[in-house]
């Protein structure tokens, strides 16, 4: 896939997919029927934020009752919830096959940061949800706060660690992160838009920003540079 390419949204009826499955298949498999609803929200919430989500639209989309989806989740609230849930255990996971693997110092934080945008490019609406949970009073920005938090902290030790031994430059590690943090958001706002303004954002837009974190971050880490 090249620079150029057209980023998918996974777009099929009235509502943008989060990720590419039949949502028009059977509804016997309980468990399937959630994550179509997941997904379906995932796309809707990332798109057209809380307030904009219609559970009768999404039901619709879907081809089931609203009142399955209230079944799982009770409320959009919930549906909120689950899918913020979701998404953050999806970064959590990202992360963490990182900091298992081998990489070490300067190679870690690389692969962490193409690690998390590579999650992003595979589901282009986790970075709308970002974006929408970043808002100030979000109604899901404190769940996912309180689900990235101790992920957080592990990168925070970490990186002070690495600073204490002279790996990395010494910095202000909590700020570097939240930095880091906003330049990802940032990514979904630009995508967002772009697509206002009529134009479709294309793999381009995420590499440039991919390559301008890290530059930051090797000349605020990396003691070689």
């Amino acid at each position: 896939m090249g620079d150029h390419d057209t980023l998918s949204t996974r777009w099929s009826g009235p509502l943008p997919l989060g990720r590419e499955c039949d949502y028009r298949g059977g509804v016997a498999d309980r468990s399937d029927t959630k994550n179509r609803i997941l997904d379906a929200a995932l796309a809707s919430f990332g798109t057209a934020g809380f307030d904009g989500t219609s559970l009768d639209d999404l039901a619709v989309g879907l081809g089931l009752r609203k009142q399955t989806i209230l079944y799982h989740f009770v409320t959009k609230r919930g549906l909120l919830n689950a899918v913020v849930d979701r998404c953050a255990g999806d970064l959590t996971r990202a992360m963490e096959e990182v900091l298992a693997g081998e990489a070490r110092d300067w190679d870690r934080v690389e692969a962490l940061v193409r690690r998390v945008f590579r999650l992003a490019l595979d589901q282009p609406v986790l970075l709308g949800l970002l974006r929408e949970v970043s808002r100030p009073n979000s109604p899901g920005a404190q769940r996912m706060r309180a689900n990235l938090e101790p992920l957080m902290a592990r990168a925070r030790i970490w990186i002070e660690g690495e600073m204490a031994v002279g790996r990395m430059r010494r910095t202000d590690a909590q700020l570097l992160l939240l930095s880091a943090y906003s330049t990802v958001v940032g990514v979904g706002t630009e995508i967002e838009v772009l697509r206002a303004a009529g134009i479709e954002p294309t793999l381009r837009t995420v590499v440039q920003r991919r390559r301008e974190l890290l530059g930051f971050l090797r000349s605020s880490l990396d003691p070689r540079d």
